[in-house]
């Protein structure tokens, strides 16, 4: 199986290192592509001198649109999947193997990273969110997903190939699994570690949660 890592970059010089180095240690063979979505910080040089393959948006356009250019970049290889985690360390590409495992396992055409929300670690807001939007995808899906907002993910090629969601930013990743599940694909999870360094997130709760549901609102109408 060859796969391929995208990793949606904004303003993380601070991690960057770290992170390319434990993916190479974890899975030295697989090729990484960064998707640098307008960093205003020194991202763009610490890709380079890390000598990572990268693609760039001249301003922010949302972590939606710079998976939507990964997604269509790898398409262009002959790639079986790939896999996408967020550039801040709270992915933790150890799991890597395990994603892989499951997939040619079959357990899914889509393997979702799934958090343990009673472990301590996210935030009482965060859980709150992620509750009430992945109860609502499991509604619009009859899916059992369990972490709809895991942006650490598996997907195969027949999928990339697929599913093209019309969202630009967080609910791009929720509306990509309804119209994954509603397409007849099967969705797997892996269990992965919840790691948060108490530094603020790019989604805002609340007012990403309801971008969501007027999304559902839409979804709903299909």
């Amino acid at each position: 199986m060859r796969y391929r890592l995208i990793i949606p970059v904004f303003n993380a010089a601070a991690t960057l290192p770290e992170l390319i180095a434990r993916i190479q240690r974890t899975a030295p063979s697989i090729g990484i592509l960064a998707v640098n979505d307008g960093s205003t910080d020194h991202s763009a040089s610490v890709l380079e001198e890390l000598g990572i393959e990268t693609i760039r948006h001249p301003v922010n356009r949302g972590k939606g649109e710079a998976l939507r250019t990964g997604f269509a970049a790898v398409l262009r290889d002959s790639v079986d999947a790939i896999v996408h985690l967020d550039a801040d360390l709270q992915h933790e590409p150890e799991f890597l193997p395990e994603f892989f495992h499951a997939f040619e396992s079959g357990d899914g055409d889509l393997i979702i990273g799934t958090r343990d929300f009673h472990s301590g670690e996210m935030p009482l807001l965060r859980q709150m969110s992620n509750r009430m939007t992945s109860w609502a995808v499991r509604q619009l899906t009859g899916a059992a997903i369990a972490d709809s907002q895991s942006g650490y993910r598996l997907i195969g090629r027949r999928v990339l190939e697929t599913i093209h969601p019309k969202s630009h930013r967080f609910d791009f990743e929720s509306e990509y699994l309804v119209l994954a599940a509603r397409a007849g694909f099967k969705i797997g999870a892996v269990r992965v570690s919840t790691v948060y360094h108490g530094e603020p997130s790019a989604i805002r709760p609340w007012r990403d949660t309801m971008r969501f549901l007027r999304l559902s609102k839409f979804i709903w109408k299909l």
